[in-house]
């Protein structure tokens, strides 16, 4: 029924047109396993969705049989610049083991019908690899069929999702003639047209390039390496292609690529699994991305009772089922970020009192989100920027806060010296004057000059003790000193000045 459309298509992501993502309502394991009390929340749409990539979606499930059901979406690179095509996983509720590719052709983007291009099973021998040129091949006895998602991070996803089907097929020993029988359906009603057929069934052209394991090579590798980091954590991943990726890096390095295409596309997924999963901080902190905040068993496994986003671009998925705080800002040098200091440690420090964990992500947990957890690094455990910096560095390598953020992780580093300084010197200050009640209430039982002289050797070793403290009034006038340069930094951003 069309309700029942309705539901099922509410139950997917979409971001930036690019990866339609089924929030996963099974899990592996025994029948008999029980599943949580709630079910959360249909997934949002994300930054740069529309209503032509739900239509696609819905022409796409409407050519499926009732009981089958679109476990990824991803859309591919096309030789047209007018048709689009979508590469889809589909699995089947009589055998969750069983799975098969769907090509699937619009002949335009603003239609709202599609038809069956390719049909693909998974096989317990299929076996899926990168092409070294932006894309995929998935190979089973039959033939090699070869697929470029139209960015980075769609080839992570459906990468994800592939090796998956494979390990599922390979428990369940999924071979022809023994399995998949319900394919012959989707062979029944593939109806694209030539054209459409010929570019799924289409070979790049595939080289083998002996593998040079000279120092020279290493060196480059390297350099790449390096470079790559760095293209990655500034690009948008959801839409740029590992070809872009790659002519960004002849750039920087000013040297053919070619003979490092396997390597770049390895490198890249090596980097992706690593912003992929959230980052631990700390056993009750997290640090990670948009796609960390919609995987809702990640966040189960983790304990995750509390999110903070960082981000102007990304709703909430599962607002019933966590308690949220939301910063909206963007990532450039002129957000203040440093005014929302202060409820950030409080609200992660909330669930750290309560027993649960905290994810704290923006879009890549990059800068935002990292500057954000730094911030609370410092304060918490009373570690100076550089200490703190290098600490969630170590746990999340790709962590980048940008010019502007470093600027007031310094502002705020002083201004949380300053006020622990300003306690130590209202608590020597306190003590001293306590001592002195009891020295004078010593004084006045005994009635001699001796005690007096004692009392003023005693307070002249105090101060040499601590020579490095500051004076409180000194210690206010540095803390107030900082929050007024920072202030003036962001007169034209029209701030209101903050209080620590």
């Amino acid at each position: 029924s069309i309700h029942l459309l309705q539901t099922f298509l509410e139950s997917f992501a979409v971001v930036k047109g690019a990866v339609l993502l089924l929030e996963e309502g099974e899990r592996e394991g025994p029948a008999e396993e029980t599943f949580p009390s709630h079910t959360p929340s249909p997934l949002k749409l994300g930054g740069g969705a529309s209503e032509t990539q739900h239509r696609h979606l819905q022409a796409m499930v409407s050519l499926l049989r009732p009981e089958d059901t679109i476990k990824l979406a991803v859309r591919l690179e096309s030789v047209s610049s007018v048709r689009v095509r979508y590469l889809i996983v589909v699995s089947t509720l009589h055998n969750k083991q069983e799975s098969l590719l769907l090509g699937m052709d619009f002949p335009e983007a603003e239609s709202d019908q599609c038809t069956i291009g390719l049909v693909l099973p998974i096989w317990s021998a299929t076996q899926v690899y990168l092409d070294g040129d932006g894309g995929f091949s998935v190979t089973t006895a039959e033939e090699t069929r070869i697929f470029k998602p139209v960015s980075i991070q769609t080839m992570w996803s459906v990468l994800q999702a592939l090796h998956g089907c494979c390990e599922r097929a390979l428990r369940g020993v999924v071979i022809p003639g023994s399995g998949l029988d319900w394919a012959q359906h989707y062979y029944n009603h593939v109806e694209s047209d030539r054209l459409c057929l010929n570019e799924w069934g289409a070979m790049t052209g595939l080289e083998s390039v002996r593998r040079d394991s000279s120092g020279q090579r290493v060196s480059v590798e390297r350099q790449i390496k390096e470079e790559l980091r760095d293209i990655m954590r500034t690009e948008d991943l959801e839409n740029i292609t590992s070809k872009q990726v790659r002519s960004a890096l002849e750039t920087r390095l000013g040297m053919d690529m070619k003979n490092y295409k396997e390597y770049i596309d390895n490198e890249m997924m090596v980097t992706m699994a690593q912003m992929d999963k959230p980052s631990k901080i700390f056993d009750y902190l997290f640090l990670g991305s948009e796609w960390n905040a919609a995987n809702f068993e990640e966040l189960q496994k983790n304990n995750v009772g509390y999110i903070l986003n960082v981000t102007r671009e990304i709703d909430n998925f599962f607002p019933e089922s966590f308690s949220y705080m939301n910063i909206r800002v963007y990532d450039v040098e002129a957000t203040d970020l440093l005014s929302h200091w202060k409820d950030t440690y409080n609200f992660i420090n909330t669930a750290r009192l309560r027993g649960q964990s905290v994810l704290v992500h923006c879009k890549m947990g990059v800068s935002r989100s990292a500057s954000t957890v730094v911030a609370y690094v410092m304060k918490h455990a009373h570690w100076p920027l550089e200490v703190a910096l290098a600490y969630v560095k170590d746990r999340r390598p790709i962590v980048q806060p940008n010019d502007g953020f470093m600027k007031q992780l310094q502002t705020y580093s002083g201004i949380l010296n300053a006020s622990q300084q300003r306690h130590s010197a209202l608590w020597r200050r306190k003590s001293r004057e306590q001592r002195k009640i009891e020295r004078q209430l010593s004084a006045a039982s005994h009635s001699n000059e001796e005690d007096d002289s004692d009392e003023e050797e005693e307070e002249e070793e105090e101060e040499m003790e601590s020579p490095d403290e500051v004076d409180l009034d000194e210690a206010d006038k540095e803390v107030k000193r900082l929050q007024n340069v920072y202030c003036e930094d962001l007169h034209e951003l029209n701030v209101e000045e903050i209080s620590y």
